[in-house]
Parts: C-alpha cells; sequence; structure tokens
C-alpha cells in the first residue's frame, strides 16, 4: 500500500506530498519515516495503490508513534481548506490538530504505581502473622484496609520504602499502575448546577437558534442580558442528542469563569483546551476529547481545533474579539474556520457579543448570519449611567494627575459603601518609556524598534514585543545625565497611586505581568469576586465576559489611547472596548457608574459609547467604511516582509511588488490600493520589517488571491521569510 505522508518539517522547499510503502496504517496517524536520511515524523493524510516515485526510491514507513489515530479525516479535510484559504504549507496547519508537545515524544501519558490489599485479606489474620515489632508495616496495612488502594509514593511518604516493599514480598499487599489524569483548574470543582429558568427574552433566542441545527447565528444582546444561559441552554440540548460542542472565549482570564459554569451543568463532561496549561494537562483534555470521554471543549482561539465528533454547535462568546484572528504563523481567522467546521459536521453556530464586530453585523443585516437581539438587561435592569470627563479641563485647572476629581469622588463613594471599582487601562508597567532630560535619549529595545517599559516592581526595563528585559538606567548613556523623565503611567503605577489615596484599601491588579502562570487568572479573580479587594485594576483583560455583583464603578483612565491609531479599526476598537468595560459596572441590585476621562470628549465613538448605542455607531462607521473603501466593502491584504539582512528584505520585496503591480494592471478595476513600505515597527525580534498593502474588491478575490500567493511563493530568499495576512488586525 502506499501512503501520502506529510514530513513535519515547516519549510517551504519540502512542503509537499510524499508517498511511503507500508501496510495496516490508517489516514490520520502519527508515523516515523526515513527522510533525507534523517528519521523524521510525519503524517499520513491519505492512501494509494499506485505512485510516480521510482521503486528503488520508494521507502517503507519505518513505525507507527501512537496506538491510536491522532488527526480525523475531517480536521484533515479542515487542514486543506485552511491551507488553500490562507496559503499556509501543510506541517504548521496540521501542527494545530494536535498537542504540540506530543511531537518528539515530550509527552504522555502520566502513570503511577499504587498498592492494595490482596483479595481476601483479613485484617486481623495479616496483624498476626506480623511481628509486634513491624510497627510501619502493621501501621500500613491498617491504612490500606480503612482507605483502600493508594499510591505508593504516598505510601512511602508516610510509612518509608522498607515497608511497602517487605509487605510486597510477603504477598500481602499487591501493586499496579494506573494512568492519573492532570485536570487543569482542579480547584474549581464541578459543583451541583443552578439551573435558570429562561426568561422570555432568552426563550425566544433559544427556540430561534434550536430551529434550524445547521443556522450561523449572531447573537446580539447588551451587556448583562443574559448570553451565558442562553450558550449553556443550546449545550444542554445538543449534548442530550449525543452530540459535542466547542465553546470560544477570547481570553484566556474568562475560562475559569465560564468552566465553573460548564462544570456546574455538564460536570466531568467539559474539557478545557488553551495555551495556558501545563504541558501534562493539555495533552490529558485533548485526549479525554479525542476518546469521547469528554464531549465539550472550552478554550481560547486554539480550542476551535478539539478532537471531537459529530459536533452539534459551535459558539463563539465575544467574536469581535480581535484574539480570534492569529497575526503570527500559522494565519488565520477563527471565525470562518468555525464556519467551515460547522458546516462539515451540520452543525449550528453562535457568534455572540455585546459590540459584534462592524463584519458580522452587515453580514447579518443582509441576510448572511440570522440576528438575534437581546437589547435589554436581565429583569431590565438599567444600563449604568456614564458620566465623560473633559481631562483637558482638568489640566487647566491644575489637576495633572491621572484620576479626574469625579473619579476621585466617586471611588471614595464606593469604597465607603462596601461595593466594589475597577478601573481600565490598557497600559500595563510603571510608565510607557523612559527619556533623558538633557538629551533626548530614549531608551529602546536592542532588537526591536520599540522603546522600553519601565517595571518599578522588579526595577526593570522591559519590551513588551519580544520580552527582552534591562536593567534599570542610572545614568544616560548617552550624555551621563542623571535624571529623566517618564512617559505615560501604567496599571502599575496606578497601583501605587491606589494605595496612597486609599490606604487601607486591598488594591488587584490584572495584566500580563501578574498572570504569567496557569492559576493566576483565576486567582485573582476569585479574590475580587470574594471581596477580598475592593478595586481591581487591569487591561482588556478585564473588560468583558466577567460578572461581579458588587462592582458599581468602573473609571475609564485614558478613553483615547486606542482611538487616534493609524489604523481602520481604531475607532471600532475604541467603543467595543469602552462599551464593555462599562458593561461591568451594576449588574446586580445596585446601578453602575461609569467614569470616562478623555481628552476628546465630544467625539462620536465616545458619545455613542456612553449611550451604549452599537446601532447608532454601526449605521455612523458603516457608512465611513463604505466611502473610504474598507472591510466588509474589500479585503485588505497584507504581504509581510520580515529577516535579519535589511538588503535582502528589500530585494524580494521590490522583486515581487513589480509583479503585483502587472497584476493590478490587468485588473485595474478590482484594486482599490497597492502599495510598498516599511512596517511602522521597523524592526523586531531582530528582524527587519517590510510590507506590501492591498485593498481589493470581494467580486473576483479568490482568483486574484491565488495569483498574488503565486508571486509570494516564487523568488525567495532563506534569509527572507514571506507572509501573507488577510484583514490583519494588527497593521504595525
Amino acid at each position: 500500500m502506499i501512503y501520502s505522508v506529510i514530513v513535519d518539517i515547516s519549510a517551504s522547499e519540502v512542503d509537499r506530498i510524499f508517498d511511503y510503502k507500508g501496510e495496516g496504517y490508517e489516514v490520520g496517524q502519527r508515523v516515523l519515516v526515513d527522510f533525507a536520511n534523517r528519521q523524521k515524523e510525519g503524517i499520513i493524510i491519505g492512501v494509494k495503490n499506485k505512485t510516480t516515485c521510482p521503486p528503488n526510491k520508494l521507502k517503507p514507513i519505518i513505525r507507527s508513534l501512537d496506538d491510536f489515530t491522532a488527526i480525523s479525516p475531517e480536521l484533515l479535510s479542515l487542514g486543506e481548506f485552511m491551507r488553500q484559504e490562507y496559503h499556509l504549507r501543510y506541517a504548521d496547519v496540521l501542527r494545530l490538530f494536535i498537542p504540540a508537545e506530543m511531537r518528539g515524544n515530550r509527552v504522555k501519558s502520566l502513570s503511577k504505581k499504587q498498592a492494595y490489599l490482596a483479595d481476601g485479606s483479613d485484617l486481623v489474620g495479616i496483624l498476626d502473622s506480623l511481628k509486634p515489632n513491624a510497627v510501619k508495616q502493621r501501621d500500613l496495612v491498617t491504612f490500606l484496609y480503612n482507605n483502600g488502594a493508594t499510591l505508593a509514593e504516598r505510601l512511602n511518604a508516610e510509612f518509608g520504602n522498607g515497608a511497602l516493599r517487605a509487605l510486597e514480598e510477603k504477598g500481602i499487599v499487591k501493586t499496579n499502575d494506573i494512568v492519573l489524569r492532570r485536570t487543569p483548574y482542579s480547584d474549581i470543582k464541578a459543583t451541583e448546577s443552578v439551573k435558570h429558568n429562561l426568561l422570555p427574552m432568552q426563550q425566544r433566542a433559544v427556540q430561534t437558534i434550536l430551529s434550524d441545527r445547521q443556522g450561523r447565528y449572531l447573537l446580539h444582546g447588551v451587556t448583562g442580558s443574559g448570553k451565558t444561559e442562553v450558550y449553556l441552554t443550546v449545550i444542554e440540548q445538543m449534548v442530550s442528542e449525543g452530540k459535542t460542542c466547542i465553546m470560544l472565549v477570547p481570553e484566556i482570564a474568562l475560562t475559569p469563569y465560564m468552566l465553573r459554569q460548564l462544570r456546574a451543568r455538564f460536570g466531568d463532561a467539559v474539557a478545557l483546551l488553551h495555551s495556558g496549561l501545563s504541558v501534562g494537562e493539555r495533552y490529558d483534555e485533548w485526549l479525554r476529547l479525542k476518546n469521547g470521554e469528554a464531549r465539550i471543549a472550552i478554550g481560547a482561539r486554539s480550542a476551535i481545533f478539539a478532537p471531537l465528533d459529530n459536533i452539534g454547535a459551535i459558539i463563539v462568546d465575544e467574536e469581535h474579539d480581535g484574539s480570534y484572528i492569529s497575526d503570527f504563523n500559522p494565519r488565520y481567522d477563527t471565525l470562518n474556520v468555525a464556519a467551515f467546521r460547522a458546516n462539515q459536521n451540520g452543525a449550528l453556530t453562535v457568534f455572540g457579543s455585546a459590540t459584534p464586530s462592524l463584519s458580522s453585523y452587515y453580514s447579518a443585516v443582509n441576510g448572511e448570519l440570522t440576528l438575534i437581539e437581546m437589547p435589554d438587561r436581565i429583569n431590565r435592569r438599567p444600563l449604568p449611567t456614564v458620566e465623560i470627563v473633559d481631562m483637558a479641563s482638568e489640566t487647566r485647572i491644575g489637576n495633572k494627575g491621572i484620576f479626574s476629581r469625579l473619579l476621585k469622588e466617586r471611588l471614595a463613594e464606593t469604597v465607603d459603601r462596601g461595593n466594589q471599582a475597577m478601573l481600565f487601562l490598557n497600559r500595563r508597567g510603571f510608565s510607557s518609556f523612559l527619556m533623558c532630560t538633557k538629551c533626548g535619549y530614549v531608551a529602546k529595545c536592542s532588537d526591536c524598534d520599540v522603546s522600553l517599559t519601565v517595571h518599578r516592581e522588579d526595577n526593570m526595563l522591559k519590551c513588551h514585543y519580544c520580552g527582552k528585559k534591562y536593567y534599570m538606567l542610572s545614568k544616560c548613556p548617552n550624555c551621563g545625565e542623571l535624571s529623566f523623565r517618564q512617559g505615560r503611567i501604567g496599571t502599575q503605577q496606578v497601583v501605587d497611586l491606589l494605595k496612597e489615596m486609599f490606604p487601607h484599601v486591598n488594591v488587584l491588579r490584572m495584566d500580563a505581568d501578574t498572570t504569567q502562570t496557569k492559576e493566576s487568572h483565576g486567582k485573582i479573580l476569585e479574590s475580587f469576586r470574594k471581596g477580598e479587594a475592593q478595586i481591581l485594576v487591569g487591561t482588556q483583560m478585564i473588560a468583558k465576559g466577567h460578572d461581579f455583583p458588587k462592582v458599581t464603578l468602573v473609571g475609564v483612565l485614558d478613553g483615547d489611547q486606542s482611538l487616534h491609531h493609524s489604523d481602520y479599526l481604531a475607532t471600532e476598537r475604541t467603543f467595543q472596548l469602552i462599551t464593555q468595560v462599562a458593561g461591568r459596572s451594576g449588574r446586580d441590585a445596585d446601578v453602575g457608574t461609569v467614569v470616562l476621562q478623555t481628552y476628546t470628549p465630544t467625539h462620536y465613538c465616545l458619545q455613542l459609547a456612553a449611550k451604549q448605542d452599537y446601532k447608532g455607531f454601526y449605521k455612523r462607521e458603516i457608512a465611513l467604511r463604505e466611502a473610504g473603501g474598507f472591510p466588509p466593502f474589500c479585503e485588505i491584504v497584507r504581504i509581510l516582509y520580515q529577516g535579519e539582512k535589511e538588503k535582502d528584505c528589500i530585494d524580494v520585496l521590490t522583486e515581487q511588488f513589480a509583479q503585483i503591480a502587472n497584476i493590478k494592471t490587468d485588473n485595474s478595476d478590482d484594486f482599490l490600493y497597492l502599495d510598498k513600505m516599511r512596517c511602522p515597527l521597523k524592526r523586531a525580534e531582530k528582524k527587519y520589517r517590510f510590507q506590501i498593502l492591498l485593498k481589493i474588491k470581494r467580486n473576483n478575490l479568490n482568483a486574484l488571491l491565488q495569483r498574488i500567493y503565486y508571486v509570494c511563493d516564487g523568488n525567495r530568499k532563506k534569509s527572507v521569510q514571506v507572509f501573507v495576512e488577510r484583514n490583519p488586525q494588527n497593521l504595525s
């Protein structure tokens, strides 16, 4: 038999199918093969009877790497779709479908020895057979009699290695190996489910979704409208019919909250997949889904590739979030992948958000998605009152701090009443840069074209692109000056200021620096939920999905931060962030308040976000998009060139740009824009960065993309990486 194998090497030179011979293997199996006189891992993607490979060059498969088929035919089909749609290499796509540590046999099931009393053992008889001075052995036997089978490592720690070994030699105790499951967030127990009766608005949403089991829905519900209960009810129905489900959330920070609800409703049928898990946990959870022990997968973007069969529903919460688009290799759009996978399984898809992306809402308006509206909060609780503060006016009266007078006043009131507050600032660290007051020198990363951020807690300078750390400067390396000016403040400095203002109030901080360990997200959120702190300061991690009943105040410290980026998505992102974070306030009995601080208080984006007027924002923004020729009315394509040799990047870009310009000449009506330039972030991780930007009409898009892909595959240099991105979320 001839097997078509993809060798696990991520390189364009070997990005093709290789034929091997063998017997008894399955499509989707991981195998070991001889490739270029080296043993390499591969994946079988097909089987056939004939090959064009000469018989003397056709090599046999060495052996299988697993005792199961790693990748299902459905996922192989999904991989082929992604390869064509996003111009990806075979190996890069197939790696998405298995835990990374399976490659190279870096992870396996956790096996440990347990001990138990031999069958028919009588405690009195055993104790009589042991010497009176064999105290440890007698105690160990009594322990096993009372507690049953126990891990040998625990017995050895408590009674000593010799006691267990002696009892095993006498035949009194027997041992065997058992496989232990590594459970992520084991402290989040599957508590008794509290099933809520659906309100009429929720009931209508569920009925609409379940009316067409292959439908595609956009669930647009304001913050606090009860979308989560709709998701859980849909999943419950699918599971009752013997189907499986995938539930996606945009942030790892949201997984503990959603995991708690799913475990309460479905117990061990839930498995968690995301990059923050330990190697063993991720493998065990993947294997439970693969073996059918778990039927519901929850996680961030990568959970869309969960090894499930017979999928009934795919739910994408906060569908507007940019994290659903992968902006590093392999690049793909999770929503598009979800739609394809749902179509493969005859499943329904639900994209939910209080602030849908303009593209999704446009699709709903035009009938490509079924729009479901949930315009009211549960029990018609009012949306929070938003008070906009003009920080320019604050500066004119002498207040140069980050807290306006109104926010200080509202914070004091909230603390005095025993309620909680959340302060949002999408800038971590202590300050955004360090500048010499004499010569203007700014500390920058040696590998990236960005200024270093001050981190006061560990007295370091850090690059937020590559993660490189530097010692804090004591004097300017350029002129020797001892004084520095620091840039805009970050979350770390906000916490310090709050502790000065409210010395007896506990303050928590949640950003990329405080959530580097797997359990840290859950610990911070649980501590805040229990009321162990009254103020939570955070970046966009705290902006969406969380439900804290005692939060009655939200402060947005820099409402302009994302508004003035040179990016067509800047206004949309700002509206979404402010609306989402404002929605954390007043979700229970007490009315919520939001203090929005800005230097542009009259900007339509901020005014509409303050009213939580999504439809008003959509109408205005979609008109601007259409007039300017931006998505969803066209496709933006970026071709990114990066390499350590600047000249090589320029050479490849120049040659390929000339060929793409010829394509534009032949199809001038389909191109709205074409240009080449340095990336705004000129260098990152020691690599120079250049780009070609295109705007293409959608009517002839696929054919043009194939021609562009062909150009990008040609005239390559090994020193230059070339990536094609469709509608990238980050153009820096």
